[in-house]
């Protein structure tokens, strides 16, 4: 159920490839959340706006990002830690530091998906606006508490 937290846990929302469309579902999804994750094609200057205004956010470019002005934060990898769980995040599967991070996120494939590679968890939210293959659009939540990953879920909008 998207939005339930369990309890002492933060909930961090990650989305991707939304290519310049925030769909009224999906603004239901993010809000009440405690960390917004976006993998690339954001495509809107005013939608990574909108989603600055929701929640502390990280994000990365897309393929699609490099003719937009987010400001500097925003780049090709972005590593930070939240609630003592440190995360990696990049557009592209390849560019992650797989094995250094507890949580990897990447974007582009529009495709959801969560596996274990080694050490790290990596995460794949699909596309919130544009999925390809049979599933519908999608995010990912995940529940972090005291540096451990408590919950990941693939959420359908």
């Amino acid at each position: 159920m998207a939005g339930f937290v369990v309890p002492g846990c933060k909930r961090v929302v990650v989305l991707s490839d939304t290519h310049g469309r925030l769909s009224e579902r999906l603004l239901q999804v993010l809000d009440g959340a405690d960390l917004l994750v976006h993998a690339g094609d954001i495509t809107s200057e005013s939608d990574w706006e909108t989603l600055r205004a929701l929640a502390p956010i990280h994000g990365v470019l897309g393929n699609n990002d490099w003719y937009y002005d987010y400001g500097p934060e925003l780049g090709r990898l972005a590593q930070f830690e939240f609630k003592g769980v440190t995360f990696a995040v990049a557009h592209y599967e390849e560019d992650l530091p797989i094995g250094q991070a507890d949580v990897c996120i990447c974007g582009h494939t529009h495709v959801a998906r969560v596996e274990r590679r080694g050490e790290s968890l990596l995460i794949n939210p699909g596309s919130a606006s544009y999925p390809r293959g049979m599933r519908g659009a999608t995010v990912a939540e995940i529940q972090v508490k005291d540096g451990i990953v408590a919950s990941v879920e693939i959420v359908d909008l």
